[in-house]
C-alpha cells in the first residue's frame, strides 16, 4: 500500500513538472505575446475611434468587432486581419494555459479558483471573436461588425424574457458583469495585473510608466463593464431587452450624461492606453520563471 502510495505520488510529481515545462515553453511565451499584441490592437482602435468621436474628428463608439471591422477595413486590411485572426487565437490559448497550467501561480484555493475561472472566461470570450473575424477576411455571411456585443445581449435578453425566471437571471449577469468591473478596478489601483510579465531590457522609470499605462487601462475597461453590467440589471428589472448594450451601447451613455463628451473621452483614452499597454508586453515583456507559489 505504501509502495501504491509512493508511485501515485511520483506520477503526481511527474505530472507537475511537465506542467511547469510546459507553462514556461517557448511555445507558450510566443502564444502570450501574439495574444497580447492582438488585445492590444483591437483596444486601441476601439479607443483610437472613440477618441476621434470625442473630438468631434469622425470616428464612432465601438466595440471589439467593430474594431476588427475597422483594421479590416485599411488598405490591404485583409492582411492584418489575418495576423489578428492568428493573435486571437493564440490569446484564447493563453488564457486557457493560465487555467490549466497554471503559470501564475495562483493556486487551488477559492481565490485561485475564481482567478482560473476568469482566465477561462477570458479565453471564450476571445474565441467568440476568432469567428467574425475570420468570416469578415473570407466575406462569409456574418463578419466582424460594430454593435455585435449589443445585438448578442439583446437577442440573448430577449430569449430569456420568454421565461419566468429571464428577468432575475439577466439582474444576475449584470452583477457578475459589474463584479468584473469592480475586480479590474481593484487590481488596477492596487496594480495587480499581469503578475507573469517581468520586464526585458527596460530600466525602471520606463517599467512605471508602462505599468500606469496598464493601470489606466484596467480602470477605464472596468468602467465599461460595470456600466453594461448596470444596463443588463436595468434591462431585467423593466424586462426590455432593448437596454441591454455592449461596450459601444456603454461609451454613448457616457456621451448622454452631463460632460459626455469629457466622460467618454477619458475612458476611450483609456482604452488606448490599454492598447498601447498590451502591445508593450508583447515587445518588451517575458513569463517569469519563478517557482515561487503563491
Amino acid at each position: 500500500m505504501a509502495s501504491t502510495t509512493k508511485n501515485f505520488g511520483k506520477v503526481i510529481e511527474t505530472g507537475k513538472e511537465a506542467a511547469d515545462k510546459a507553462a514556461y515553453s517557448p511555445f507558450v511565451e510566443g502564444m502570450a505575446r501574439l495574444g497580447y499584441g492582438a488585445r492590444g490592437i483591437v483596444y486601441f482602435f476601439m479607443g483610437l475611434l472613440t477618441v476621434k468621436l470625442a473630438l468631434g474628428a469622425g470616428g464612432r463608439a465601438t466595440d471589439q468587432q467593430g474594431a476588427i471591422a475597422a483594421i479590416g477595413n485599411q488598405p490591404v486590411g485583409w492582411v492584418f486581419l489575418i495576423a489578428l485572426l492568428v493573435g486571437l487565437v493564440s490569446y484564447s490559448l493563453w488564457g486557457l494555459a493560465r487555467a490549466i497550467l497554471d503559470p501564475l501561480r495562483v493556486g487551488h484555493d477559492a481565490k485561485g479558483i475564481a482567478e482560473r475561472i476568469g482566465f477561462f472566461c477570458s479565453a471564450v470570450s476571445y474565441a467568440m471573436l476568432v469567428p467574425p473575424t475570420y468570416q469578415r477576411i473570407v466575406g462569409g455571411p456574418r463578419p466582424a461588425h460594430n454593435g455585435a456585443q449589443t445585438e448578442q445581449a439583446q437577442q440573448t435578453a430577449a430569449q430569456l424574457f420568454t421565461k419566468p425566471w429571464g428577468p432575475w437571471l439577466t439582474g444576475f449577469v449584470g452583477l457578475i458583469v459589474i463584479l468584473v468591473g469592480l475586480v479590474q478596478l481593484y487590481r488596477a489601483v492596487q496594480l495587480h495585473f499581469d503578475r507573469q510579465t517581468e520586464p526585458r531590457a527596460l530600466s525602471d522609470r520606463y517599467v512605471k510608466w508602462v505599468k500606469q499605462l496598464g493601470r489606466y487601462g484596467m480602470l477605464a475597461r472596468g468602467v465599461l463593464f460595470i456600466l453594461v453590467g448596470v444596463l443588463l440589471i436595468l434591462s431585467g428589472y423593466r424586462v426590455n431587452p432593448g437596454k441591454a448594450q455592449g461596450f459601444e451601447g456603454a461609451l454613448l451613455l457616457l456621451l448622454r450624461q452631463p460632460f459626455g463628451v469629457w466622460l467618454m473621452g477619458i475612458v476611450a483614452a483609456g482604452l488606448v492606453a490599454m492598447g498601447l499597454y498590451s502591445m508593450l508586453i508583447a515587445v518588451w515583456f517575458r513569463l517569469k520563471r519563478s517557482q515561487q507559489t503563491k
